[in-house]
This record gives structure tokens, sequence and C-alpha cells, in this order.
């Protein structure tokens, strides 16, 4: 009898590590910057900004040994968009953006160097920050829709731990504060590199 009620416990014992293993999950924490492309529009809006830095909070559920849904938060910092309208008025707004959104990853498994590629929906919130920066007082609060996609790698550094480099790309409408002055009737396909840690649990 405490034969088989050893076996038993063995047998469940090594289903729930079968189970805990095919069920990995990740966190990782990034470094990420902005890098917003000039845009010349069809309503002689013109818009360019500077670099902004931030973080990335990601999180990966396997749903196979090689394809994953992740879910991502970022902020930046601090930027400036810049509108020129008709080559006379010049508008800026220091802005801090952020991103939520969802994707698709498919991996590739080399030995302790995972290559990957992404794709899925986001959100993104365009917040002006009222300082002396910022010349126009009509801007608000804007969110838009559109998506993110990538391709990067993972390097293993233990188990637990890797080591993640990546390039993003959003794509978005540019922004407009809700104010009509600064429509451009434009889309935004914004650089997103990203580098950080991830933990495997």
């Amino acid at each position: 009898m405490k034969k088989i009620a050893l076996l038993v416990f063995l047998l469940a014992a090594s289903a729930a590590a079968v189970r805990a293993q095919e069920s990995r999950q990740d966190v990782s924490l990034s470094g990420t910057a902005l890098i917003e492309p000039f845009r010349a529009s069809t309503t002689d809006v013109d818009v360019s900004a500077n670099r902004a830095f931030g973080g990335l909070l990601s999180y990966r559920f396997m749903i196979t040994p090689t394809s994953a849904f992740e879910g991502n938060y970022s902020m930046t910092y601090e930027n400036s968009i810049h509108y020129v309208i008709s080559n006379t008025n010049h508008y800026v707004v220091n802005t801090r953006t952020q991103e939520a959104s969802g994707a698709f990853v498919r991996s590739f498994v080399l030995k302790n160097l995972n290559p990957f590629v992404e794709a899925g929906p986001g959100a993104f919130i365009f917040l002006p920050i009222r300082n002396s920066g910022t010349t126009s007082l009509d801007v608000k609060q804007q969110v838009e829709v559109g998506g993110i996609y990538g391709a990067g790698f993972a390097y293993e550094v233990s188990p637990s731990f890797d080591i993640r480099v990546e390039y993003r790309g959003w794509v978005t409408k540019v922004p407009t504060f809700n104010d009509a002055q600064l429509t451009t009737n434009r889309w935004y396909n914004i650089s997103n590199p990203v580098i950080g840690v991830a933990y495997h649990f």
C-alpha cells in the first residue's frame, strides 16, 4: 500500500513539473527611446520632434514553446513636438507619451539566442505638459489607436534571466492634441528601440 501511495505521489509530482514547464511566463523591464520622424502634411502643417526616453514593462505568457501573448505598458519622460503652420506660425508642445498594447510573439529557439518577431494593437496617450516650453494653451490630452510591430532577440544568461534587445515600431496618427490648427492628416511610424532584462517564472 505504501508503494502504491508513493508511486501515485511521484506521478502527481511529475505531472505538476511538466505542467509548470509548459506554462512559462516572463516579465521584463526595459529602457526605451522614442524617435518620431519629420512629417510634412497636406494641410500646410509640418511636424518634427526631438527624442524621448523612458521605460517599458512587458508580460509574456507562453501558449506553446515558441508562441506567446504579450502585454505592454510604456511611458516616456518628456519630448518636444514642434508644429510649423504655413512656414510662419510655430508651436511647441512638451509631451509625455504612454503606450498600452498587446501583441502575438513568435520565437525561434537557437540555443541561448532566441530571435523573435511580434505584432499587435495598441493605444497611445499623448499628454501635453503645461510648462514654459509648451507654447499653446489650447492643447489637450489625446488618445490614438494604432498598432505595434517589432523584431529582436533574447539572450539567455540563466534559466531565469535573459537580456532582451528589440527594435519596435509604433503606427499611429500624428497627434493634434485636439487643436484643429495642428491637424496634419498624416500617420506616424515611430521608431522605438528597446533594451532590457526579462525574468522567467
